[in-house]
């Protein structure tokens, strides 16, 4: 069972609708125990990085969340905004994060030697995957996953990023410390390569 967190950001409907396909049950719930209690976490996020932390802040969720994930070592997904809130600190608002991972989160910084390129980056792009992860296993070819975002993760220790991306420059798509993961794109509308990370994130 994975508890996904409704923390009033984010498409909960089609990650929960995603996880049934690949045989999981998930339940939705911003019930502070039935997420103490969760042996699998998924943070999913749509909206500003300000937002998210008020929002995290004022359920109190804030607090359990860091215990979850740096005591209790319980695995947890990051997916798009819930990715970027693992860092300390946002250029979004100027505002701190949960500290999971030595990061900060910045905003896209294309010229006009980046040609044509848009801010949000938005559609489908390759993902390279910078170390052996078992989250990727069993994906032999290049993954393609669905992106919609205009800031993105710049980790402090290399070590940290999982997979990279290019849009006008390499940035980091993707964070792995441990037990927490994070995926700037959506695996739940990335169809066989969304549902493959899934299928590996549960069998954790």
């Amino acid at each position: 069972m994975i508890t996904i967190i409704d923390y009033g950001m984010g498409n909960l409907a089609s990650i929960k609708n995603m996880l049934k396909k690949v045989g999981e049950q998930s339940v939705i719930t911003n019930d502070l125990d039935k997420i103490s209690n969760a042996e699998k976490l998924i943070l999913p996020g749509v909206g500003s990085f300000g937002q998210g932390m008020e929002n995290l802040n004022a359920k109190g969720m804030t607090e359990l969340i860091r215990r979850k994930a740096l005591v209790e070592k319980t695995p947890l997904l990051g997916i798009c905004l819930g990715m970027q809130l693992f860092t300390k600190h946002s250029e979004e608002g100027n505002v701190d994060g949960l500290g999971l991972i030595d990061a900060k989160t910045v905003k896209f910084n294309l010229h006009e030697s980046h040609g044509n390129l848009k801010i949000p980056h938005m559609g489908w792009a390759d993902v390279e995957i910078n170390s052996s992860n078992f989250i990727f296993e069993g994906i032999e070819e290049i993954p393609r996953y669905y992106f919609v975002h205009s800031y993105h993760v710049e980790c402090a220790n290399e070590e940290d990023i999982m997979t990279t991306t290019e849009h006008g420059y390499s940035f980091c798509s993707g964070v792995r410390k441990e037990n927490v993961f994070g995926v700037q794109f959506h695996p739940e509308k990335s169809h066989k390569f969304g549902m493959a990370l899934l299928k590996n994130f549960i069998k954790i």
